[in-house]
């Protein structure tokens, strides 16, 4: 058996997430899908680096496949991209080595959330429009205690199925755009699920001047999701990076 990597974007308001659902229409039904057809393999899995919430975004996710013969990437780009709808779309396959995994192999990845101040047509599908004014800059100084800790309960889904809530955040900040948006960029070797949207409900809240930074501190250390922040919208949040050790690619002939 051969393994590839996909690399694929998506546009996630139509779909019920990343997963594959029972009741609706997932980004990974979706690809598997036209692996099947391309591929006529009806065994064929697709496993992808982690689990976008139903509304969100990437710009790149990862994903692994296995063939019993060895394919052409441009060729499988190709003919997946002729074969997908058009709010999802393949940059290319690539060889990696057997053992390869899109999701156990990855050692960060990095989400970003869009806000802005003002309302936009143009804007509304892909950022969370805020109506009070928000201190960013007390939102970053508590986004900087998130490095203090790595067991982020209060920021997970309740009930989910991981063995352990801790992850290793190695950047989280907020910067300004434009004069009317901002951008949170945070990158970590895991996330839980819900986590970054709880997080960024969480940190609005310091901007909205209703949570201390000490507050922000004791969210975390009670590991408890009920004394976090609501989750914020899942239109405005991407995926945009994933990364791997250089060791599980093949070299391209």
């Amino acid at each position: 058996m051969y393994r590839y990597f996909i690399y694929l974007a998506y546009d996630g308001t139509n779909y019920c997430g990343w997963q594959i659902q029972p009741n609706g229409v997932s980004v990974q039904g979706m690809l598997t899908q036209a692996l099947i057809t391309f591929l006529r393999d009806e065994n064929l899995k697709v496993v992808g680096a982690g689990r976008t919430d139903a509304g969100v975004h990437a710009c790149t996710m990862i994903a692994h496949f296995d063939s019993e013969r060895q394919l052409e990437g441009p060729t499988v780009t190709d003919k997946l991209n002729r074969l997908l709808p058009p709010d999802i779309a393949v940059y290319k396959v690539v060889p990696v080595i057997p053992e390869a995994h899109a999701r156990f192999d990855a050692t960060y990845r990095t989400y970003k959330y869009y806000i802005t101040t003002r309302k936009n047509p143009f804007e509304r599908a892909y950022a969370w429009r805020i109506f009070q004014k928000l201190d960013f800059e007390k939102m970053n100084e508590a986004a900087a205690i998130l490095f203090d800790y790595i067991d982020f309960t209060s920021f997970s889904k309740l009930h989910t199925d991981v063995k352990t809530n801790n992850c290793k955040i190695m950047h989280a900040r907020w910067e300004q755009v434009d004069e009317d948006m901002w951008v949170f960029t945070i990158q970590a070797d895991r996330f839980l699920r819900n986590m970054v949207r709880a997080v960024v409900g969480t940190l609005v809240e310091v901007g909205r001047g209703k949570l201390t930074l000490d507050g922000f501190r004791q969210v975390i250390e009670k590991k408890d999701r009920c004394s976090a922040g609501s989750s914020v919208p899942g239109h405005a949040l991407f995926l945009v990076d994933v990364g791997y050790p250089e060791s599980l690619f093949l070299p391209v002939e």
